[in-house]
Parts: C-alpha cells; structure tokens; sequence
C-alpha cells in the first residue's frame, strides 16, 4: 500500500469518525428538545386539570362574572388543543388568552371576600400561580434547547451532516408583546 492510499484512507476514517461525532451531538440536542417539551407538557397538563376545580369554586358564587369564567374555560381548552397537537405556535397565542383570563379571574376576585377568603379557592390559586412559575421556568430552558439545536444544524460543518439525516429546525415556545407587559390594573378592574 503506497503512502498516498495510507493518507486517503486516515483522511477518510477521519472524515467519518467527525461525522459520527456531529451525528450523534445532533440527535443529543433533537432530543434534548424532545425533553424540555415533555417537561412543558406535564406542566401544562398538571394546570390543565386544576383549572376546572377553580372554576366550579368560583362558580358557587352566584354573581361571580361568567364571562370572565367563559374565557378561561374557552382558552383552557384551546391549549389543551395546542399541547396535544404540539403546536407550538398555537400554544404560544392560546397561553397568552389563558394567562389573561387567568389575571382577569384573579383579579375580579378580589371583589368577592367570601371567595377569597376560601380555603380552597386560595389552594388553587396558590397552585395555579406555582405551575404558571414553573411553565415559565420551563419554557426558559425548552427554547434555550432549541436555540442550541437550531444554530448546530446551521453552523458549517454541521450543516453538512443535519442536511443529509433531515434535521429540523424545531419553532420557540414565544408569547405575545403583551404578556410580557406590565399589567393594567385599571383595566383588569374595569
């Protein structure tokens, strides 16, 4: 065997070692995305079943606003859409209607005494008010897996390898400019 075939075939070995390497550093983050989604989905799901029983206790007030509890029942519902389609998109426009719902609810309770004064209705916001904190959180490191992933599969060499085995560039859990605004007490009071 000549000395240029020896180098040809070290260049080659070389070649493919690096490529097993990107290959398996890409499939690391695809599912490390993967996870930080499922962590998002327990969440979702953990607030999805404690909204229910914060509605009907705020039903039990009689003159509590319907139409405030219709839009938590209404958004509630269109993440749970979201979530089980994996629409990330769809899920990011539906939290931001939950979200409002939720502080409009919470909000219009304070002017119900007996309601707040509930030791159940006071669990349940508790909890609700944790799970929103945690799905925060969780979003926080879902996009940060996903922007790892997104600029591997577009930096060269790794280009090369994501093209080839069909790597995707998987979308960021976003929200509205609005929610991350300031609230307007005023006009969650109004």
């Amino acid at each position: 065997m000549s000395v240029a075939s020896l180098l040809l075939s070290g260049a080659i070995a070389v070649a493919l070692v690096y490529a097993v390497i990107v290959y398996n550093g890409l499939v690391g983050l695809k599912h490390a995305v993967a996870r930080a989604w499922a962590n998002i989905d327990v969440l979702l799901k953990q607030r999805h079943d404690e909204l229910p029983k914060l509605v009907e206790v705020c039903r039990q007030y009689r003159q509590f606003e319907q139409t405030t509890l219709q839009r938590v029942i209404e958004a509630r519902a269109r993440v749970q859409s979201a979530r089980e389609a994996q629409d990330v998109g769809a899920l990011g426009e539906a939290e931001d209607l939950l979200r409002g719902g939720l502080g409009r609810l919470f909000a219009v309770a304070e002017a119900y005494p007996e309601l707040k004064a509930n030791e159940h209705f006071m669990q349940l916001q508790t909890r609700i008010t944790g799970l929103e904190n945690a799905i925060a959180d969780r979003r926080e490191l879902y996009n940060e897996a996903v922007n790892l992933n997104n600029v591997r599969i577009e930096q060269f060499p790794d280009v090369l390898v994501a093209r080839v085995f069909s790597f995707e560039a998987k979308p960021l859990l976003e929200f509205s400019t609005a929610e991350k605004a300031d609230v307007d007490l005023r006009q969650l009071f109004s």
